[in-house]
């Protein structure tokens, strides 16, 4: 999990040079462009977005086709049978949906439970989204994914945290708005920050930043952890610390190079924080 999401840190854009981040130059103008690196790099990214939508369309029609070889099956097996052993097989398909769909609103309703039992006594982990001026539709896109994924996976958990989403404004907004069923899932959706949204539990905040010199240990369910909520590709480094220590907020990062090996920097993706 990275302290956010893809590889970077979040926060509040710094004044940067170019001295600062090499990643941008100015222009005649004065608004910063991206590098030739940096293009190279978004350009990369996008080809990767490109194919990854190719395979999803290839899994799509696999699925369809795989639809459609067991449905051509079901009516060769019902051709080659009286009608009785028919109404027989029919109804035993018939009891099986049954069963399935009885499961399936049972799962729903436990996952329901334990969700709202996390409201109450979770571990409350807050997602930090005011950065959709920092990120292109693509990023953007990414982080809306790593979110669904995110609620999905917590959702299964024995144990949930209770989610926020704080900074729900803009194109960030629109874009979780497009999420199905999202009004349905129990979590604190707000469209202040979390500075805000928490205001009376400051001193409870803690701001996950792989830059921070503190070393996570053990989970507090009396704090509150912030994710910073920014796919970037390691452009504005160093941000999210900036942003806490001028909010006069907690930082912390977690141990991940007491037990994993990573070839570059520490970071994980949001959804690996959750237990």
């Amino acid at each position: 999990m990275p302290e956010s999401p893809g590889g970077g840190d979040a926060g509040a854009p710094p004044q940067a040079t170019e001295n600062e981040n090499p990643q941008t130059e100015r222009t005649a103008a004065g608004p910063p462009v991206l590098s030739k690196n940096a293009r190279k790099k978004l350009a990369k990214q996008q080809r990767f977005e490109a194919k990854k939508a190719e395979k999803k369309a290839a899994a799509k029609e696999q699925k369809r086709k795989e639809v459609e070889r067991k449905r051509k099956e079901w009516e060769e097996s019902l051709a080659g049978v009286s009608k009785e052993e028919k109404a027989k097989l029919i109804e035993s398909r018939r009891n099986l949906r049954k069963e399935r769909m009885e499961k399936r609103s049972l799962e729903k309703e436990s996952k329901r439970e334990r969700l709202t039992v996390a409201r109450e006594r979770g571990q409350n982990v807050v997602v930090d989204l005011q950065f959709s001026h920092l990120m292109n539709p693509n990023e953007i896109h990414s982080l809306v994914q790593q979110i669904m994924y995110c609620y999905a996976v917590n959702g299964r958990c024995a144990s949930p945290a209770h989610l926020w989403l704080t900074g729900c404004e803009g194109e960030m907004d629109s874009a979780l708005k497009r999420i199905p069923g999202i009004d349905k899932w129990i979590i604190e959706k707000e469209n202040r920050s979390y500075i805000e949204a928490l205001s009376n539990r400051k001193e409870d905040l803690v701001y996950l930043t792989a830059d921070s010199e503190t070393v996570l240990e053990e989970l507090d369910l009396k704090k509150a952890y912030v994710i910073g909520g920014l796919v970037d590709r390691n452009r504005w480094k160093g941000i999210t610390l900036k942003k806490a220590e001028e909010q006069g907020i907690q930082t912390a990062k977690l141990p991940i190079g007491n037990f994993m090996k990573m070839s570059s920097s520490q970071v994980l993706l949001m959804s690996q924080f959750l237990p």
